[in-house]
């Protein structure tokens, strides 16, 4: 490890550190140490700019969103018919959206540690608004609410099964969650 002595960027390396760590190792096998050796950083340096692994954890997850968000709202620019709007969701839940496997790691590892640390689900709780008020563009607030639910639920099963659904099956579900002509 070199040593820095004038090193301002050290918070926000080490934060985008323990995403990447989280996102390799899950929360229940992030630490410090390996934290500390992917900012390349000493480990007291970890200690100095948070006051537990806990904070730590809850900025990146925290950052995490905040990025996660701006490509998500970047994705339906543009967007100004019903019918744009329904492939922009499948897109969206197809991964042609900007997002990839290890960003969706990294939020099924924040809503699993959010079910157990109520500080994360301010977090979850954020992230979902913007998410859902990205959506009102398009949809009443019960709607959305809904297609978020239905995007999360389909990201997972495609991330998770061995047979994704099939894209024009993905199109027809988001069309009548909806209400638009399939």
């Amino acid at each position: 490890m070199r040593q820095r002595r004038h090193d301002p960027d050290r918070k926000d390396r080490i934060v985008d550190a323990a995403i990447e760590v989280i996102a390799e190792h899950g929360v229940a096998g992030t630490t410090h140490r390996l934290i500390a050796a992917a900012a390349d950083v000493p480990l007291g340096s970890l200690t100095y700019h948070f006051s537990s692994l806990e904070d730590l954890r809850a900025q990146a997850f925290q950052r995490h969103a905040e990025r996660m968000s701006v490509t998500y709202a970047a994705h339906f620019d543009g967007v100004a018919t019903r019918e744009q709007f329904v492939e922009a969701v499948t897109d969206l839940i197809h991964g042609d959206a900007g997002a990839n496997i290890h960003d969706w790691a990294i939020a099924y590892e924040l809503y699993l540690a959010a079910l157990r640390d109520p500080a994360l689900r301010a977090v979850t709780e954020r992230w979902m608004r913007t998410s859902r008020a990205v959506l009102e563009r398009f949809v009443d607030p019960t709607t959305a609410r809904g297609v978020d639910a239905l995007i999360e639920g389909l990201v997972m099963h495609k991330t998770l099964s061995t047979s994704p659904v099939p894209r024009e099956q993905v199109r027809s579900i988001v069309a009548r969650a909806i209400g638009a002509p399939q």
